[in-house]
């Protein structure tokens, strides 16, 4: 039978287990534990470790066997969620431990539920959700969001809103994991709030995108331009969820490469046909000098074309921009300059 931990275990801190876990796991597998931490833990552990005296064996192995049994509940938690955990875990440790165990991880969830929901919601709709909360929870909840969220929702923010909640965040001081885990509970509680609300509406701007993005340019243009003179934030949203053979341009020239790849020739001199010229500079550049003189040549060989044909080349053309997009292997949105810097 499996008994309960023992009470020096019960009382003893999380930092005290983590640093005896360090000691039993030695130097190697230690320092790549440290490579997941922030500096400030780093630091806290590193003394707790330089306190301890002589460890005996049986409370080394009872640290050990605890973070065994919580590897694996987490392990049956992420597999088959809390109830069959909870079943798993009933028959190797028995009711009491699995309990223990059970408890620990779903606090641990609850600390971290909204959190992690914050980074599937739009930075627009995420600035709604805070406008009626103090600018001190808005710091809190935003230094511990994915720092690309954070900025992208900032952005979003008038310029002195950006100043205080920055300096809020840079201001900080620890926090309990009792509030931590209260704020993530009531963001999560407003979080299915909002996504019940706006999927909708977001669903319904990107089916307009995508029907934009396949109607002839002049169309869609005219289109587009009923829908801002009617509700011009609207018309924003939709050319922003947009993918247009003139987005091209900002396409760097290992993505222009592998939309020359991918492409027939013939479908890119089609779709290169009346568009402007620092557009087809963008391809010519990225071709041979032989197979510039080609392109060219099938263009004029062409002669007058319909607008319609150019129009489903292009289309064509972004069809597959936006698979490698969706891929990855594209980046059609222009950082900031400092992410577009290179450095050696």
């Amino acid at each position: 039978m499996v008994r309960s931990a023992p009470r020096f275990l019960t009382n003893m801190t999380g930092l005290r287990k983590a640093a005896i876990l360090c000691l039993a796991l030695g130097d190697d597998v230690a320092s790549q534990v440290f490579r997941f931490l922030e500096e400030d833990e780093v630091q806290k552990l590193s003394r707790e470790i330089a306190g301890l005296l002589h460890i005996p064996s049986e409370i080394t192995g009872e640290v050990v066997e605890e973070f065994h049994q919580i590897l694996l509940a987490r392990s049956y938690v992420s597999t088959g969620g809390v109830e069959y955990a909870k079943r798993l875990l009933h028959k190797a440790y028995g009711p009491e431990v699995a309990r223990r165990l059970l408890d620990e991880i779903t606090k641990s969830l609850e600390a971290s539920a909204g959190f992690d929901a914050l980074q599937k919601v739009d930075p627009q709709q995420l600035l709604k959700l805070f406008q009626n909360e103090h600018p001190q929870t808005i710091a809190m909840v935003f230094a511990h969001m994915n720092p690309s969220m954070a900025a992208d929702t900032l952005n979003y923010m008038s310029e002195s809103q950006r100043s205080d909640i920055a300096l809020r965040m840079a201001n900080l001081q620890a926090i309990s994991q009792d509030v931590i885990r209260r704020v993530s509970l009531v963001l999560d509680q407003k979080l299915r709030t909002v996504a019940d609300l706006s999927q909708k509406p977001v669903g319904s701007m990107k089916a307009v995108a995508e029907v934009c993005n396949r109607l002839n340019r002049d169309v869609a243009r005219k289109l587009l331009e009923d829908i801002e003179s009617a509700d011009p934030n609207l018309a924003l949203e939709i050319r922003n969820l947009m993918v247009t053979f003139d987005d091209l341009l900002i396409v760097d020239d290992l993505g222009i490469r592998e939309i020359l790849r991918r492409i027939d020739k013939r479908v890119i001199s089609l779709a290169l046909k009346g568009t402007i010229p620092e557009l087809q500079e963008r391809f010519f550049s990225n071709m041979s000098k032989r197979a510039v003189e080609m392109l060219k040549e099938e263009m004029d060989y062409m002669g007058q074309v319909r607008s319609k044909d150019v129009s489903n080349a292009q289309r064509e053309v972004v069809d597959v921009v936006r698979t490698l997009e969706d891929q990855g292997v594209i980046n059609l949105s222009q950082g900031s300059a400092e992410e577009d810097m290179y450095v050696n």
